[in-house]
């Protein structure tokens, strides 16, 4: 399988691909004048029946998820659109929105018009200005043109979208903290449940989907659920794009159908740098659990990743050749999740505190073998002790990594990483802060 399947990134080639007029050129919002032709059950049947599953991370069944709103409730129905990409690695969703910001539009129109809302929001992260911009550029394109608003395109259906810049917190991208965000609290984890499908925003029935799910909706109107399902495998339906970053001569967006390996998405990216080869990969971004050279032939579906011991996430394929330190890396990552760490529960708010310490101390080469089992211990008290999902993604990339290269860890007790890795010594170290801190 080396064959890409360019369905959301067609048209990315086009210097204009993110303007209305663009969009409709290649079939744009076609997929919204036959879905609003059609019962709202009957596009629910077949999201179902295509087999999509979230693309967000945890690959949960779309159509599944939009069936969970419960029937007899009077409130209002909302439809949530997760944009706060953070995750270290994963990098899919914010250029999508810059290339095509229609095709999520679209998607959130007929979305919105299966589960019978009337009112949607895109929360985006905050940093990322530009797309903002781009996205508030577009949805005023789509009032303008009449595909928003009050009866669109003479349906009698009406949906107001609105774009919503968040704070810049990575916790955000919990759904249930989004939706405090939202609301004007501090995001931080609900308590569950009572699930977003039941009471969500404004304690109302909300569906709260990932950027690339709901952009993936108007292709399948408009193909079939037989199409999408053509693609992919029997449980992992369809495309996906697959972020390549690190060492690898051509990274970027490679968007194809899930079951693709890494080794093929390799050739295609033009292989590790030249003179060097792979040591370690993250399959679906920092809070996944990190694969090998042998893993370079599992096909990359939610199966498959997972039968093999990490998670398919949100195929953020973070490639680093014999050159890196994974003791440094995953300090790295570790540092990253203490500081976003909201803090609600002891678990994660003191865990990764601690394992920052001791990676330091690891990485500046004054580590015990202690320390090593202090990790571990850490990981064990914080896997499926925290509040929310933060805590156990950030134990994955120590524990596997312990798994795979202990000896780095156990080198770290009499060498700093900076003197068993010098190649990368141009690169900015923190060791003379790591040892003043260790």
């Amino acid at each position: 399988m080396t064959t890409l399947t360019p369905v959301l990134s067609r048209n990315w080639d086009r210097p204009d691909s993110y303007t209305l007029d663009a969009y409709r050129e290649n079939g744009g919002y076609e997929a919204l004048r036959k879905a609003l032709t059609m019962e709202p059950d009957a596009i629910v049947e077949m999201v179902k029946a295509s087999g999509l599953r979230g693309r967000g991370g945890a690959g949960f069944p779309t159509g599944m998820k939009w069936g969970f709103l419960p029937k007899d409730n009077p409130k209002p129905r909302y439809l949530v659109v997760n944009a706060d990409e953070s995750e270290p690695g994963t990098c899919k969703d914010i250029p999508l929105m810059m290339a095509n910001p229609h095709a999520l539009i679209e998607g959130v129109i007929i979305s919105a018009y299966a589960i019978n809302s009337h009112q949607a929001f895109i929360y985006v992260r905050g940093e990322v200005l530009h797309v903002i911009r781009r996205l508030r550029h577009a949805v005023a394109e789509a009032y303008e043109a009449g595909l928003l608003g009050k009866d669109i395109l003479g349906s009698g259906f009406d949906l107001d979208v609105v774009v919503h810049a968040g704070a810049g917190a990575y916790i955000c991208g919990e759904e249930t903290a989004l939706l405090d965000s939202l609301e004007g609290y501090r995001g931080q984890p609900r308590l569950k449940p009572p699930f977003p499908a039941v009471a969500g925003l404004y304690a109302s029935p909300t569906v709260v989907n990932n950027v690339e799910s709901i952009a993936t909706v108007p292709s399948i109107v408009a193909n079939g659920a037989e199409w999408f399902k053509s693609m992919g495998t029997e449980k992992s339906a369809g495309f996906g794009f697959f972020s390549l970053s690190g060492h690898v001569k051509r990274p970027g967006q490679y968007e194809a159908p899930l079951g693709v390996t890494l080794r093929e998405l390799l050739e295609m990216a033009g292989g590790i740098r030249d003179g060097h080869r792979l040591k370690f990969w993250t399959p679906g971004g920092s809070s996944t659990p990190i694969f090998t050279e042998e893993h370079i032939d599992i096909p990359l579906d939610f199966e498959s990743v997972g039968g093999a011991g990490s998670m398919l996430g949100t195929r953020a394929l973070q490639i680093f050749d014999e050159t890196t330190s994974v003791v440094r890396v995953v300090r790295g990552w570790i540092e990253f999740y203490a500081h976003e760490s909201c803090g609600k529960c002891t678990p994660c708010r003191e865990g990764n505190y601690w394992m920052v310490q001791v990676l330091r101390r690891i990485e500046a080469g004054k580590g015990t073998q202690e320390d090593i089992d202090t990790l571990l211990d850490i990981c064990d008290n914080l896997l499926g002790r925290s509040f929310c999902a933060l805590g156990d993604g950030a134990t994955s990339s120590v524990t596997s990594a312990i798994k795979y290269f202990r000896e780095e860890f156990i080198a770290g007790t009499h060498t700093p990483a900076w003197e068993l890795f010098p190649y990368q010594r141009t690169t900015r170290w923190a060791n003379e802060s790591v040892e003043e801190d260790a």
